[in-house]
């Protein structure tokens, strides 16, 4: 079995000591075969916050591959810099961001989500622009054809079962051409609360899969991560794993993936 922690929005400079702890001892104790963090590692995207969330990370002794969130780009009162250098502080985890990874059969494919400005007041929602939809089906099509593939971002592509809400442009048009492309899950972050849906588009079952966070900054549910289990069969399933009396639960069927469309 293949075990994936996808875990989102830590948000250090407002990150609970406790429940980012609690994640490094289970990293230490279960070694799963990757960590996917889905964005907002920092609150206000300084560089302190991003020494110390990249060290954070680094620690964790596996491989790790980061989306960038909306809190990881300078806020609207650093306009100049939000526009012009928006990643100059990513000194820390510059080589985790975006990286592709192959895991025992696995692709994981980021998904950029988040927009340095945008045509609306609030610019903390997603955008899927061309671009990034375009890189992200180009790892797709050059995935061993054997392969599930989970695509990462920030925001979720449509709104899920969560009373947070992403309302991300062109996310429904990202979320057919990943279908189309034999994409089987969509990792995300952003509204805090952690759900496993499946979504048909175009006679292809695609599953969304929202992560907790590990911040002070927790909405419905207590300080979670998601634990993704693959077996050698190809079915797959979410457990959430909480810092609570309740400890790990599953929110999903234990899902065969469909035999892949791409050509």
């Amino acid at each position: 079995m293949t075990k994936l922690f996808h875990v989102s929005d830590v948000h250090f400079g407002a990150e609970d000591p406790a429940a980012i702890a609690w994640f490094s001892e289970r990293v230490a104790a279960e070694k799963p075969d990757a960590v996917i963090m889905t964005g907002d590692l920092t609150m206000r995207a300084t560089k302190s916050e991003f020494e110390d969330g990249g060290a954070w990370l680094a620690a964790l002794g596996v491989p790790v591959t980061l989306e960038v969130g909306n809190h990881d780009i300078p806020y609207y009162w650093d306009p100049i810099r939000r526009l012009f250098s928006p990643y100059s502080r990513y000194a820390a985890v510059e080589r985790m961001i975006e990286r592709p990874l192959d895991v025992a059969g696995i692709t994981v494919v980021p998904l950029k989500t988040t927009a340095r400005a945008q045509w609306r007041w609030n610019w903390s929602k997603g955008k899927v622009s061309s671009g990034s939809l375009r890189r992200a089906l180009a790892i797709i099509a050059a995935a061993p054809r054997d392969h599930l593939i989970f695509v990462a971002g920030h925001h979720p592509l449509i709104e899920g079962p969560v009373k947070g809400t992403a309302r991300t442009r062109n996310g429904d048009t990202a979320l057919a051409a990943l279908a189309r492309a034999g994409a089987h899950a969509v990792l995300s972050g952003h509204v805090h609360d952690p759900f496993d849906i499946p979504v048909a588009r175009d006679d292809w079952q695609i599953r969304l899969i929202g992560a907790g966070t590990l911040s002070k900054r927790t909405r419905h549910s207590p300080p979670a991560f998601n634990e993704i289990r693959v077996n050698p069969d190809r079915t797959f399933e979410t457990l959430v794993r909480t810092l609570s009396d309740e400890p790990k639960h599953r929110i999903s069927e234990t899902t065969a993936a469909m035999p892949s469309p791409r050509t």
